[in-house]
């Protein structure tokens, strides 16, 4: 299913949302430092906030990364013939450093 604007907006809200959300417990921890009180733990409302965001971000982060690969190799593998595995692309050179010590002879002069 590829990413739509709708999941791109559903990323970009979680995203900000989060920020939001620890910004609030920083907020929260300097109140209760200012205050002299106790930090036991963060107020509910910003623990459902990070973790609403949390699933937004995983929600949307999902779409926008495109199809998963299945984790067996031999599935990618299964499609390709014998001859196309040993072939290595980015291995193959041909700009190299022996057309400067061995130059072109003319061979017909």
């Amino acid at each position: 299913m590829p990413a739509t604007t709708l999941h791109k907006l559903i990323t970009v809200v979680g995203l900000m949302s989060i920020l939001h959300a620890a910004y609030s417990a920083a907020q929260h921890r300097s109140y209760l430092r200012i205050t002299e009180q106790e930090f036991i733990t963060l107020p509910i409302d910003i623990l459902i906030q990070g973790i609403a965001s949390l699933f937004m971000v995983m929600y949307g982060v999902m779409y926008i990364a495109g199809d998963f690969k299945e984790i067996r190799a031999v599935v990618d593998l299964e499609n390709k013939s014998w001859e196309t595995l040993r072939n290595l692309p980015s291995f193959q050179v041909f700009t190299h450093r022996g057309r400067y010590l061995f130059p072109p002879t003319k061979l017909y002069t």
